[in-house]
């Protein structure tokens, strides 16, 4: 499964993203977040996996405005709040656990802003069961609110700037769901070296990156 959030799909341009899209629908590949155009983009994917179906919903609310899909353009998926809340509650009711990720904007710290933390909580007020940033070049906090995991950035998975230990520092969360319900996170954190590789990090290092981490987050 892709998330297609990103505000550099369009870096290449259209026939770079249509290309893209076309090798994923031809290998199954499925998809959320962007598609072939702004319905397909917004609309929520679910799977089904054993007793548990799990709806999936990102946008991009940065832009740039060429990054967007449209109704004859492929891209990402424009951000409709409204439009989301509504998809999540739709799926609350149906029985389906939304999942929601969004490319936001970037800062360099690891403190959310106050907006950021509105826009994300607004998704858990909704009836998300996830929300999680997919923007972060620095990896942000995460809290409970009302029961629910946030992480407000991972960071860098792949990136092409090493000059900074900020920007190679992430986080992989791999969520826990038993008899329909999210019963854990596993923060797994690792170190990227070589632009394109990341490593698990060594005890000190995951040490001193959780404890800066839960510090800023209040823990």
């Amino acid at each position: 499964m892709i998330e297609l959030t990103g505000n550099h799909l369009l870096d290449w341009g259209q026939g770079a993203m249509d290309l893209s899209l076309e090798m994923y629908d031809e290998r199954g590949f499925i998809y959320y977040g962007g598609g072939w155009n702004v319905t397909q983009a917004q609309r929520p994917l679910t799977i089904a996996h054993g007793v548990h179906t799990f709806g999936f919903v990102g946008c991009n609310p940065v832009g740039p405005d060429f990054d967007w899909a449209t109704a004859d353009r492929s891209g990402s998926a424009p951000c409709d709040y409204d439009r989301m809340h509504a998809d999540i509650r739709q799926m609350r009711e149906q029985g389906i656990i939304p999942i929601v990720t969004l490319q936001y904007w970037e800062f360099d710290r690891f403190e959310p802003t106050p907006q950021q933390m509105a826009d994300f909580r607004a998704m858990v007020d909704a009836g998300a069961v996830i929300v999680s940033g997919s923007q972060a070049h620095h990896p942000q906090t995460f809290e409970f609110h009302n029961g629910v995991f946030i992480h407000y950035g991972l960071g860098n998975l792949f990136f092409d700037q090493m000059q900074w230990i900020e920007y190679r520092r992430e986080f992989v969360d791999r969520h826990v769901f038993y008899d329909g319900r999210h019963v854990g996170t596993e923060v797994l954190t690792a170190m990227l070296e070589d632009y394109a590789r990341p490593r698990p990090m060594k005890p000190q290092e995951r040490e001193a990156f959780l404890g800066e981490v839960f510090a800023a987050s209040g823990w």
